[in-house]
């Protein structure tokens, strides 16, 4: 395949030929520590569109993709790991192309994480993958507005689909790193700077197989914006044609509680659905000393508080995972003055498929229940976020496999339920897949790193093992009977 980019026209609002113009990439092959997005720069009408986005002081800069050459190879956490004793080779000789692309890769990872994007603006970061997969020869296709890609590889009737997500969160970065953020309140604190450059090194030795004619089927890579907020991304790329064809889908995410080398993997519920709702009352307000001749808004908001989750846990089956929490609770100033308004908002986390379907009814009727006797007017908000992520049975046990054959089966180990939530359940609503954890804590680390701290950080070897089982989910897929 020629070396040139070659992304297809979409139909997408007439875009065709604008998204084709801000994507013909420097056609440089990608040596060892250098090239990545050197000399890229956006210079169409993509410069408009992120800085239409961005309010902040960059807006009269020249977005710049810098090379990631500064960030050294000679100061990684870790050196780039072997292949593990006990695990299986990859085929077509990708363990020792793996091994000589591990410097690259680590520093693709520092180069996303200093320069993070939030959600919606992945623009430099959709660039970044978009020359790697060129340079490789790869066909593929950009989401709508320019900041995800879709990339199959191979060819088959249908697609076992790998996933990562692309966007930073809305916090600083407070390591004292080289690759810390250079830009002010962005941060890749859940680790999707890991995730996809997993997906990219996972892609480009699958190139390799379909290259040499040894890939056994079809791989999609989907390189998704906007995990992180609501709306999320994952809708968009089903929406773009990203499950068409597809038969099975899978993905890592980092697990800093997991010691690098390992995999924890879970059949059903991993994640919850993770939903809000607001609770407003209203009221005429009055003088505390006469609450009989008014509605006692803090009152029947304390009410709501107190008896609305107790009595969800009571109208719910346990074993579907139900949690009510309140996060903001407002009424009021004055202590002698009972207010005309207040409010209280809280997530519901979800375990089970069904009870998430049911629960935003039942809710709102015990809401207006609870304030019925009170004199308050009651107003209910329910969100929908995103709904649990529920592994397929077999899709989990491929993926296990995976993980075993890729590091050995002493490493892989059952991951505990979370009550986060994880848009990749979008996926699995619609076909089978599975997500699994990727071990990524530093050995002898005084920092205790948990997802979401701006102190946030990875052991870099799970980059290459992140590749390894990834690769291997995607073979074994395409080999099951089952997908």
């Amino acid at each position: 395949m020629p070396n040139s980019a070659r992304v297809p026209k979409t139909s997408a609002e007439g875009a065709d030929e604008d998204h084709a113009a801000r994507f013909r990439l420097v056609n440089k092959p990608f040596h060892h520590g250098k090239g990545v997005a050197q000399s890229h720069r956006f210079r169409s009408r993509l410069s408009k569109v992120r800085a239409s986005r961005t309010a902040n002081s960059d807006r009269d800069r020249e977005p710049t993709v810098t090379s990631p050459t500064a960030l050294s190879a000679s100061t990684f956490t870790s050196s780039w790991p072997e292949t593990p004793p006990g695990a299986d080779p990859l085929p077509g000789q990708l363990d020792r192309w793996l091994a000589s692309r591990g410097a690259d890769l680590v520093a693709v990872r520092r180069h996303i994480h200093a320069h993070p994007e939030l959600s919606g603006e992945e623009f430099e970061t959709t660039s970044l993958i978009a020359e790697h997969l060129s340079s490789a020869g790869l066909d593929f296709r950009l989401l709508p507005l320019g900041n995800g890609i879709i990339c199959d590889i191979g060819t088959g009737p249908t697609a076992v689909a790998l996933r990562a997500d692309l966007d930073a969160l809305p916090l600083p970065d407070v390591k004292d790193v080289p690759y810390r953020s250079t830009r002010d309140g962005a941060c890749h604190a859940c680790g999707h700077d890991v995730h996809t450059t997993v997906l990219l090194g996972a892609g480009l030795a699958l190139a390799k197989l379909a290259e040499a004619g040894e890939l056994p089927g079809r791989v999609r890579l989907l390189f998704q914006p906007s995990e992180e907020r609501f709306p999320s991304g994952a809708p968009e790329v089903i929406a773009a044609g990203g499950l068409q064809d597809v038969s099975t889908i899978f993905a890592l995410h980092c697990d800093p509680r997991l010691p690098v080398g390992l995999v924890g993997v879970r059949s059903g519920p991993l994640t919850a659905a993770a939903d809000s709702v607001e609770v407003r009352l209203t009221g005429p307000g009055g003088h505390t000393a006469r609450p009989h001749l008014t509605a006692d808004l803090v009152h029947a908001l304390g009410r709501v508080v107190v008896d609305v989750p107790a009595l969800l846990d009571r109208r719910v089956d346990p074993r579907a995972g139900v949690s009510m929490v309140f996060g903001a609770v407002r009424a009021g100033e004055a202590s002698n003055a009972i207010p005309c308004e207040g409010f209280a908002r809280a997530t519901v986390r979800i375990l089970n498929r069904d009870a998430w379907r049911e629960v935003p009814s039942l809710l709102t009727q015990l809401i207006k229940d609870v304030v019925a006797g009170t004199g308050a007017q009651v107003e209910v908000k329910y969100t929908r976020g995103v709904p649990p992520v529920v592994n397929d049975r077999m899709a989990t046990a491929i993926l296990a496999g995976a993980a075993g054959a890729a590091l050995g089966s002493d490493r892989v180990v059952e991951t505990p339920v979370s009550m986060g939530g994880e848009d990749f359940a979008f996926y699995v609503e619609q076909v089978p897949g599975a997500m699994a954890r990727l071990g990524v804590g530093i050995p002898g680390s005084d920092t205790a790193f948990d997802l979401h701290q701006s102190t946030f950080d990875v052991d870099e070897r799970a980059i290459g093992h992140g590749v390894r089982v990834m690769v291997h989910a995607a073979l074994g897929a395409l080999s099951s009977r089952r997908f």
